[in-house]
């Protein structure tokens, strides 16, 4: 079977997987990781090999990218001292303790060698987790902390992973060398991202059409990674800072039609390059076994994975818990009364899933140092990793919706909160711009009138929102209205479908009246 045969098999097998996992109501990148971990076993499948040098470039640019274009700076800095000891601290700390425990366990490990590995499985991955917590509708703060801590754990991880990289390849190691190219690349890779991200700025405003646009925005993450790691610098901070730079002033140059196009064309992107990843996930343990034979017994393999998952899943729960609880030596009675409520710390440490970033890193060990011998070990990091994912994604994943109904936790009510302030606000600007524009010779007054009316009706109802938190019998009322609506929109579009085969209209006509009424129909189903 070709390459282009076997990535189109894949993405089959990506889209068929999904469509199960929703029909049995558990996370999609759990179900890819089991079955692709059964396609791997099944006799007279090819096997899928990639070069090591290409994984990071296809696979983590835009998953990167398109991560920090989503973040919320401001959520960010209100939880500035969490992230940083779970994205940072706790990246180290796990590094460190993985490290220490392969170079122990695995005779002849070197130091360098551990500590690639520890890099590997170091960053956790937000797409399972979040999903899980989204649906379950936990507390918002927990949720930007998984995200935050997702996406600059990667940053610290793969910084670390390639100064490691880099000496065992090259066979030697400095101390010293290490922590100034770790400051090297991470500020040289920031940088980048800066001057990236305020070229494609410039560059962007200067486009009007939708589909270039959008073709931009697609490839920003490889605009921003590809410069940076040809200067031996952190393509991964580059491609982050890009995208936080970018997210926060791409409304000020695109378009709604630009927006709307973009929302949908991104989320294929990421379902695509994060499904792969997670079916890739499973495809590779059978080789990997294959790889190992001989080499470790299966009870020696089974003690090794047991011991490295238990490190990374034990070192997350006694960092999360102890850096909420005691942050200082002796507690004070200050201290205590910010303590978070224990379920929501107890969630927090059990979502240490890791997925596609880990075994992106793993699978882009190269082949060889420079010396050109193998490269020690790659066939047990390879394995190492893809145990703990496993262990993490499917085993965790699946329990972690459990302890979140078993806690009892339900939203905070923030969101809506503000979602209610933002629609008021808006609607008062609507309408102050309306009253203005009734002066103008141009504005007809009955629709000035029209729309007067509508903006105070909004406004009262987005008021009362505010005011009184929903009751049942609102809810049940919103939702009845939502469905009138919903109705009315498919009467519609059953009409001009038949005007359509009638001959009455031409489908150009029937195309735009149904593109207005899908996204009416959309704006009625969110939640």
């Amino acid at each position: 079977m070709s390459t282009i045969e076997t990535s189109l098999a894949l993405l089959v097998v990506v889209a068929a997987l999904a469509w199960l996992a929703q029909r049995i109501k558990i996370e999609y990148p759990i179900l890819l990781v089991i079955g692709g971990l059964i396609l791997g076993f099944i006799p007279g499948l090819p096997a899928i090999e990639l070069r090591p040098d290409v994984v990071f470039l296809l696979f983590l640019p835009p998953l990167l990218y398109y991560e920090a274009y989503n973040s919320s700076l401001r959520d960010f800095r209100a939880n500035l001292r969490p992230i940083t000891l779970y994205a940072v601290f706790l990246v180290i700390v796990t590094i460190a303790a993985v490290a220490w425990a392969a170079h122990a366990l695995v005779p002849g490990m070197s130091w360098g060698t551990a500590v690639v590995l520890g890099a590997i499985v170091g960053p956790t991955d937000e797409t399972a987790a979040i999903a899980i917590a989204s649906r379950l509708r936990v507390p918002r703060r927990l949720i930007t902390l998984i995200k935050a801590e997702s996406l600059f754990n990667d940053a610290t991880s793969l910084v670390i992973y390639k100064v490691a990289l880099g000496a065992v390849v090259a066979g030697t190691f400095s101390f010293a060398m290490g922590i100034g190219q770790l400051f090297l690349d991470a500020i040289g890779g920031a940088l980048v991202g800066l001057v990236v991200g305020w070229l494609l700025t410039f560059i962007r405003r200067r486009i009007d059409d939708p589909l270039i646009q959008n073709t931009a925005s697609l490839l920003s993450g490889y605009a921003a990674y590809i410069p940076a790691d040809a200067l031996h610098l952190s393509g991964v901070l580059s491609a982050i800072v890009a995208g936080i730079y970018l997210g926060r002033r791409g409304y000020s140059f695109t378009s709604a039609e630009s927006r709307i196009q973009n929302q949908g064309m991104r989320e294929i992107a990421l379902f695509l390059v994060n499904g792969i990843l997670f079916v890739l996930v499973g495809l590779q343990l059978h080789p990997i076994l294959t790889g190992l034979a001989g080499g470790f017994s299966p009870s020696a393999l089974l003690w090794l994975a047991l011991a490295i998952v238990l490190v990374v899943v034990l070192v997350r729960i006694v960092w999360i818990f102890g850096s909420a609880y005691f942050p200082g030596l002796l507690p004070t009675s200050r201290d205590r009364k910010r303590w978070p409520p224990w379920q929501h710390v107890a969630i927090l440490s059990w979502t240490g899933l890791r997925g596609g970033v880990s075994l992106a890193a793993a699978l882009a060990v190269p082949l060889t140092i420079a010396s050109g011998a193998p490269f020690p070990q790659r066939p047990l990091i390879l394995f190492l990793t893809v145990a703990v994912i496993l262990a993490t994604l499917v085993g965790q994943g699946l329990t972690l919706p459990m302890l979140i109904r078993a806690f009892g936790l339900g939203s905070d009510g923030g969101e809506q909160r503000e979602e209610t302030l933002a629609r008021l606000r808006a609607t008062r600007a609507a309408y102050g711009r309306l009253q203005q524009l009734a002066k103008e010779p141009w504005a007809d007054r009955a629709d000035v009138e029209d729309l007067r009316r509508h903006l105070k009706a909004a406004y009262a109802h987005h008021q009362g929102r505010q005011q009184h938190s929903l009751t049942p019998q609102d809810e049940n009322r919103a939702a009845a209205l939502g469905r009138i609506r919903r109705e009315m929109n498919d009467a519609q579009s059953r009409e001009i479908i038949r005007l359509r085969d009638e001959g009455a209209i031409n489908d150009a006509v029937m195309n735009k009246i149904q593109r207005e009424l899908d996204l009416e129909d959309v704006r009625y189903r969110s939640p």
